[in-house]
């Protein structure tokens, strides 16, 4: 059984940094893409970044240039850096992994990440 634990949500002040990290346990398949969604309050979720086992990333145009994505592979952990956070980066982040090629989607709690202007 996957599991998916969040960790690095907070509030911060708008131009702050703010590092998510989650680490997967369990049933890891060696081939997966690692993401991070978010959902504001009353809006849809929606992809922020995400990153495959080979390390090609792909990102939201609204955080183009400020997060990073990353994973370390020996650890079965991904990493969200975020820099230059404005308000509406606030929301619930989530952890996804999803599976290759089976298409599996595993989440995580989710962790709340609110910036305050």
């Amino acid at each position: 059984q996957m599991q998916l634990a969040e960790s690095g949500g907070g509030l911060m002040q708008a131009g702050r940094s703010l590092r998510l990290s989650c680490a997967a346990s369990g049933s890891i398949f060696s081939l997966n893409v690692m993401g991070w969604y978010r959902q504001a309050p009353g809006k849809q979720r929606e992809l922020v970044a995400a990153i495959t086992s080979s390390g090609t990333t792909n990102y939201a145009d609204s955080v183009k240039g400020r997060f990073t994505i990353s994973r370390d592979n020996a650890k079965n952990t991904v990493y969200l850096q975020m820099n230059s956070l404005k308000p509406e980066d606030t929301g619930v982040y989530y952890c996804n992994l999803r599976s290759v090629p089976a298409g599996t989607n595993y989440w995580g709690q989710g962790t709340q990440v609110t910036v305050s202007s």
